[in-house]
């Protein structure tokens, strides 16, 4: 059963990408604008913006450089999005930050740079974009979790933590928006082969490309999916892990991992 309105014509929707610049966020600004969107891109990175702008045709898109920590930025971009276009049909909250640490690594300032992107950034984004789409009373937000956030996992010491409180955001947001006309949704990828997965130095299992990341994205979208995770070969068995009771569970996934 869908539980958000399924988008399945993609034409003219305006779809704003917040952390478009690589990985996931690039190839899925490239997905909705090869099926007719117009596509706001928001990153850090304004050069790789104007780049892909410059692919994907000017008069389809937005280049909208911000950090997604700086809530006043978040807001201007809204009102620019509002003002170029008259609204927003899909809002996708990217932007996120990984590095793998173990209890022994724990960096305070590393960990607050994670917790200040991963979750206070998103919030921000939220913040900025919800209004917008309760004076539409119509529109999908889209927060990108990860399975990192399904349980604790070694090497995942922080960003597992605001991974999962993003997934508690979007159910809280489900239940206050779903009434009014709002879709939201969360997308939990596995391991996807991006700048933010070269970080890791251990094997990981069902490794898909950005490209097929993104066409699972939209084809959630289109199903009106609330939770969307990929690839299914590796998310169904940590679904299974998740309901483990603990004196299952952490022997499991030491076996799992070798960790």
């Amino acid at each position: 059963m869908a539980l958000n309105p399924p988008i399945r014509d993609w034409t003219g929707r305006r779809c704003w990408v917040v952390g478009a610049s690589t990985g996931i966020g690039a190839a899925l600004a490239e997905r909705l604008a090869a099926r007719g969107a117009r596509v706001a891109l928001s990153a850090r990175r304004e050069p790789l913006l104007g780049e892909m702008a410059g692919r994907l045709g000017r008069e389809r898109t937005l280049v909208l450089p911000l950090d997604i920590t700086d809530a006043p930025a978040l807001e201007a971009a809204v009102a620019r999005i509002g003002e170029a276009w008259g609204g927003i049909d899909l809002v996708v909250v990217m932007a996120g930050e990984y590095r793998p640490m173990r209890a022994w690594e724990l960096d305070a300032a590393v960990a607050r740079s994670m917790v200040e992107v991963n979750l206070v950034g998103c919030l921000n984004a939220v913040a900025a974009v919800v209004p917008a789409l309760l004076r539409q009373g119509s529109g999908t937000l889209a927060l990108v979790s990860s399975v990192a956030g399904y349980r604790g996992l070694p090497k995942s010491l922080v960003y597992g933590p605001t991974k999962a409180a993003v997934i508690n955001l979007a159910e809280a947001l489900y239940l206050d928006l779903q009434p009014k006309g709002i879709g939201v949704c969360v997308v939990n990828p596995g391991f996807v082969r991006t700048p933010m997965t070269a970080n890791n130095d251990f094997r990981m299992p069902a490794l898909i490309e950005p490209g097929e990341a993104a066409d699972e994205i939209v084809a959630g979208l289109g199903r009106g999916e609330f939770e969307i995770h990929f690839p299914k070969r590796f998310t169904r068995f940590l679904k299974l892990l998740r309901v483990l009771p603990y004196a299952r569970y952490f022997p499991a996934v030491r076996r799992a991992t070798g960790l």
